[in-house]
């Protein structure tokens, strides 16, 4: 698989305190790769620097190949990229309304199949109707993610994706990314703190403590030959923080 994305000399925090120190770190089109981690290891800081969220104080983020900031990244290649977000940020309007609201920003007027195949991904179809407000959690959370697929991402982010949600609602949001790499053939960069669902889920696992990337592997590896050992320690438990 080519990279995707690649960090190159990321320092990055606030002051003269840098929240992250990654010499290089490369995504690869068409994989799942998984960051986990304590909390305060600089997870999401991480993530927004590779949606182009936020700029790093120094260092290069590299999309296909090219450098870009948040400033000089065409709208096209924007358009490539989504987030989902821990917390769903819905309109206060109906499931169909809110997955059909980035295609309508962007002027299509042809998403009616495109809601609809994606309303039947989340299996939400039964919802469309409902108002966004009367949905539970982990509902709430998957018209997130919907929201998201409808727009056919080439990278999709996720930021602790099922964090407090059941275990039902976990096992559908798992099935949809996994759909959404296999059949849509989007890449994804999942931040969580389940080492679990990393593990289920991801290609590839990167732990991140303390700004730093510590251990990055094929998910086997890490999980059953880790190279560190604060990555030993972490899948066993044990406080590294």
């Amino acid at each position: 698989m080519d990279p995707i994305l690649r960090l190159e000399h990321i320092r990055h925090g606030y002051g003269d305190h840098f929240l992250l120190k990654i010499p290089e770190l490369t995504i690869l089109a068409g994989e799942i790769f998984a960051v986990v981690g304590p909390s305060g290891a600089g997870k999401s800081t991480l993530l927004r620097l590779m949606n182009y969220l936020e700029k790093p104080q120094h260092g290069q983020v590299y999309y296909h190949g090219q450098a870009y900031t948040p400033g000089n990244l065409p709208i096209d290649l924007r358009r490539k990229m989504t987030t989902v977000f821990q917390q769903p940020l819905l309109l206060n309007a109906s499931v169909w309304q809110n997955v059909g609201y980035g295609l309508r920003v962007r002027g299509s007027r042809n998403g009616h199949e495109a809601v609809r195949r994606a309303l039947e991904e989340v299996r939400l179809t039964h919802l469309s109707k409902q108002p966004a407000s009367q949905l539970s959690g982990g509902e709430a959370q998957r018209v997130s993610l919907a929201r998201a697929l409808v727009l056919n991402p080439e990278v999709l982010f996720l930021d602790e994706p099922t964090a407090n949600l059941d275990p039902s609602n976990v096992r559908i949001i798992e099935e949809i990314i996994r759909k959404a790499n296999l059949e849509r053939k989007a890449t994804v960069v999942l931040v969580t703190h389940n080492i679990w669902q990393a593990r289920r889920l991801a290609h590839r696992v990167a732990l991140l403590y303390d700004g730093e990337i510590i251990e990055s592997a094929p998910t086997t590896d890490f999980f059953h030959q880790p190279q560190d050992s604060r990555t030993s320690a972490f899948l066993s438990g044990e406080l590294i923080y």
